[in-house]
């Protein structure tokens, strides 16, 4: 908007592709990655797609120009080693209610690679869906898509203990793990 001098919702009829072309180049000369400029464009281009839908522009001036090739296709998330995995696994404290949760989370999360939405959404009764004599992850994704990940059995072991440590086993449609203020106070397990 204020690469085009837009000041009214009216004016974004007047946006061309040219000025499109010449935003870009100015986040070139900015020394911007090509990969901030990729999410850039793509978010404009959802910005006019969505004003197509509604009719409040005859076309979207982003289609059709060039975003800049991505350096690799590598991630550039550093990964935990073995040792760290292990040292992250061993942090809580399983005497308490709470580090047995968090240990099994952090198990869930490290051999799973769900996203924490989909960690928040699992229901007791995802977490241990046979498929064809493997247990699985009922995990609901983005977009309520539903997908069912390979268990890894260590962390079967820890949200079983966690379940049955919070007298949570017996309730199919809880949260598998639940973020309460009773949940997450430090009580000791039960024997």
């Amino acid at each position: 908007m204020q690469f085009t001098g837009i000041h009214q919702p009216e004016d974004f009829r007047i946006v061309t592709r040219s000025h499109v072309l010449a935003w870009r180049k100015t986040l070139e000369e900015e020394q911007l990655s090509g990969a901030s400029i990729r999410r850039k464009l793509a978010a404009l281009s959802s910005l006019f797609e969505y004003l197509c839908e509604n009719n409040a522009v005859t076309h979207n001036p982003v289609k059709g120009v060039k975003r800049p090739v991505m350096e690799s296709c590598q991630g550039k998330t550093p990964a935990l080693g073995d040792a760290q995995a292990r040292a992250l696994l061993n942090a809580p404290d399983t005497s308490i209610l709470k580090g047995k949760r968090d240990r099994a989370i952090l198990s869930t999360l490290l051999y799973h690679g769900i996203r924490r939405e989909e960690l928040a959404k699992l229901k007791v009764k995802d977490y241990n869906q046979t498929r064809r004599g493997v247990p699985h992850l009922r995990v609901k994704g983005k977009g309520g898509k539903m997908r069912f990940v390979p268990s890894h059995p260590g962390t079967l072991t820890l949200i079983e203990e966690y379940l049955d440590a919070a007298v949570m086993d017996a309730i199919p449609m809880r949260p598998c793990f639940d973020q309460s203020k009773t949940m997450c106070m430090d009580i000791p397990i039960r024997p």
